[in-house]
This record gives structure tokens, C-alpha cells and sequence, in this order.
């Protein structure tokens, strides 16, 4: 029986959702499956807000798929009809030394980034919010901002569903084959297909096995708050997105009130949750953790804690050194899988689309993507991601 499909794509979050949406535009048949229903909250594509920058610590090389990213971010918005991107400005706030403020500084000068560098009675002048020690600086980006989970899905569902992509949700994926073409089972049926996409967030460890990565999935809490004295000074006409270091290493990240002054302020910690799985994570956020919350920013930022509105639960799922996996898959030639991009991920969506479209239709990529070679950690030298 001739395949009733190009290429099926498994996991309609962030990365999927995107995947389903260029591969649809190229012509290809594409079958979209997902666990849960569209736009859910048991994954890692929720939460309201993500912050996007292109000074970006982790890496120089991030940067070119960055710059790319934002000039998609526009087009999807302009076919979609949804507001997603928010061009808020954003600041990188530490020691000079910092991962934070040296690693952002290193790929603003490599890529001529336009930035400030802003020391702590700037910081403090611009942003009163701002609560810096004498010792901290800051990297400004006008161009930083951030982006809305839930409308980026829903946007590249809706899209990919008008170029002609099948997608069904609510229909778990029980298992996948790749052996002259791809099949996968599901509670539902058995599909087949020329090629397979996979994009499993926190599911990487069960759907990804054969790849020998040894993926982390991370519990992670997502915290809103009334500042004291109201939310007005956060407004994002006023407020930027930021990343904090303090001089332990540990770092914060937050948000304007984009969503008006009732809509609260969020916060979080960067990294260090607790292991879990998708099965295991503990949804309730407790006291001592809404409490740890605010004495940690409450020392950077006073007006901030106020009154602790409410809290969201979400994984993220690592590899060891925090670069994604997005490659053919080193064993099967059918199969491209995209994956461990949480903690910092999620600016990159659009960009993933295209990415895993090209190889999937074309067979390679133009962007530059040996960073994640899943052969750097599963210790296979022969095992190339972009052919």
C-alpha cells in the first residue's frame, strides 16, 4: 500500500508545530500527532511569555539562527493575525565577569550586535525597578523582548492546518519504526510514511532512546506577583525582559506586565529544578518554593514581591551541555529529530521549523547547525547531524 503521507511529524509543541507548518507550505503530506490537546499546558510551550534576545551568552554561534528568528517571528505574525513577538528591550544584568554579562557582550561585539553597556547607576536610572549592587553592570538590548508560547503554537497549528497538514491530537504515540520508511503506532492506528520528524520535549528519554543521549528533564516553576505599590513601573512600554546573575552563579529571569496591570509579573529561577519525568513531575507549588521565590528577588528588585498571585509548573528537558540535538538521525536516514531545547529554546521556534523542513525536503540545511550533532554526547565521531 502506497503511503498516504510525506513525512509525519510527533509532538505539536513549540518545534513540532512550527515543523508541520513549513513542511505543509513546501507541499509535502504531512500527518501531525500529539499527546494532548492543542495548545496544552503539560509541556514546556506554555506559561505566556519567553524571553528572545540575539546577544546570547550561551554561545556566538546561536546568533545567525537568532537573527533569522526574528525575521520570522513578523512574517508568522503578519499571516497569522496574532501577536506574538514583544519588542521590549531587554537587560543582562551581573558582574562584568558573569556568564550573563561577558557571554552577551562576547556575541554582541563577534556579530556587531547594536547594545549598551549600562552600569549600575544607569541601571538604576533607567529601570527603578532595578535594585543593582555597585559591582553589577548591565548589556541592554532594544531589540530583546519576548515572545507568547501559546499564540507561536497556536499560530503554526492554524497555519499549517490551512497549507493542508492532517493533524490529530489527543492520539499518544506508542511506538516508531524506520525501515524502508517510517511507521508509527498509536492507540488510534498505524501510520506510515516516506520520513518522520520527531519533536518530544520531555517525552526524549522514552521516544529517543536508541539515540544514546542521556537527556535530563527538569521540573521548573513559573511564578506571578503583585509588586507592591502596583504594577505600573512594569508595564512593557516601561519594564524590560532580563536575565539576573548574582555572584553565586545563580540567575533569575523575569518580565514586564505585558498582559496589563492585572495581569501580574513573572519570575523564575534559571535551571537547578528538580529531576523528574513527564509521569513523575510534582504539579503543586508549595509554599517554601513560592517563598524561596521571593527573598530571591525581592533582593534585586524590592517592589517585586508583593503578593504572590499564582504559579505554573513546566519541564525542561537538557542534555548535558545545555546545546539542542537537532540532526538526522545518526541511525535511521528517515527520521530528523529536534530536541533538548529547553531553558533557553523557545526563541529559536520558527527558525527549527525551517530547519527541519530543509532536511526533511532537501536533504540538508544553509543554517548552521554542527553545534547540535547528537555525536558530541553520545560519543559517536562518525555520526553527522547535517547531512
Amino acid at each position: 500500500m502506497p503511503n498516504t503521507h510525506d513525512v509525519i511529524v510527533i509532538g505539536l509543541g513549540g518545534m513540532g508545530s512550527a515543523a508541520a507548518y513549513r513542511l505543509a507550505e513546501r507541499g509535502q503530506r504531512v500527518l501531525g500527532l500529539e499527546k494532548f490537546k492543542p495548545v496544552h499546558t503539560q509541556g514546556s510551550s506554555h506559561g505566556g511569555s519567553r524571553i528572545t534576545r540575539q546577544a546570547y551568552f550561551e554561545d556566538p554561534d546561536y546568533v545567525p539562527l537568532l537573527l533569522r528568528a526574528h525575521e520570522m517571528w513578523d512574517q508568522i505574525e503578519a499571516d497569522s493575525g496574532r501577536r506574538i513577538f514583544h519588542r521590549v528591550g531587554g537587560v543582562m544584568v551581573g558582574r562584568p565577569e558573569s556568564r550573563t554579562v561577558a557571554g552577551s557582550l562576547l556575541s554582541a561585539q563577534e556579530w556587531d550586535l547594536p547594545h549598551e553597556l549600562l552600569d549600575a547607576r544607569e541601571i538604576r536610572h533607567r529601570f527603578p525597578t532595578m535594585r543593582p549592587s555597585e559591582e553589577d553592570i548591565a548589556l541592554y538590548e532594544a531589540g530583546a523582548g519576548l515572545v507568547v508560547p501559546e499564540a507561536s503554537v497556536g499560530a503554526h497549528l492554524d497555519l499549517a492546518a490551512r497549507a493542508g497538514a492532517e493533524l490529530r491530537f489527543e492520539e499518544e504515540v506508542l511506538s516508531w519504526t524506520a525501515d524502508g520508511g517510517v511507521e508509527v503506532t498509536t492507540a488510534q492506528g498505524t501510520y506510515r510514511a516516506d520520513q518522520l520528524v520527531i519533536c518530544p520535549g520531555a517525552w526524549a528519554p522514552g521516544l529517543l532512546a536508541d539515540l544514546g543521549i542521556p537527556f535530563t528533564v527538569e521540573r521548573q516553576v513559573q511564578y506571578w506577583f503583585e509588586p507592591a505599590g502596583g504594577a505600573t513601573p512594569f508595564l512593557s512600554d516601561r519594564h524590560p525582559v532580563y536575565i539576573w546573575e548574582n555572584p553565586e552563579g545563580r540567575q533569575f529571569y523575569g518580565f514586564p506586565a505585558h498582559n496589563g496591570l492585572d495581569g501580574g509579573v513573572k519570575v523564575a529561577f534559571f535551571r537547578g529544578g528538580l529531576t523528574c519525568t513527564p509521569e513523575t513531575i510534582d504539579r503543586t507549588v508549595h509554599p517554601h518554593e513560592v517563598a524561596a521565590m521571593a527573598d530571591f528577588v525581592g533582593a534585586a528588585m524590592p517592589t517585586l514581591p508583593g503578593d504572590f498571585l499564582r504559579a505554573a509548573t513546566c519541564m525542561y528537558t537538557n542534555t548535558a551541555d545545555e546545546h539542542f540535538v537537532i540532526a538526522r538521525h545518526p541511525d535511521h536516514e528517515a527520521v530528523v529529530v529536534a530536541c533538548g531545547f529547553s531553558g533557553h529554546g523557545f526563541k529559536f521556534v520558527p527558525v527549527v521549523g525551517e530547519i527541519l523542513a530543509d532536511l526533511v525536503a532537501d536533504g540538508a540545511t544553509r543554517h548552521p547547525i554542527a553545534l547540535f550533532d547528537p555525536a558530541r554526547l553520545a560519543g559517536s565521531e562518525e555520526r553527522v547531524a547535517t547531512r
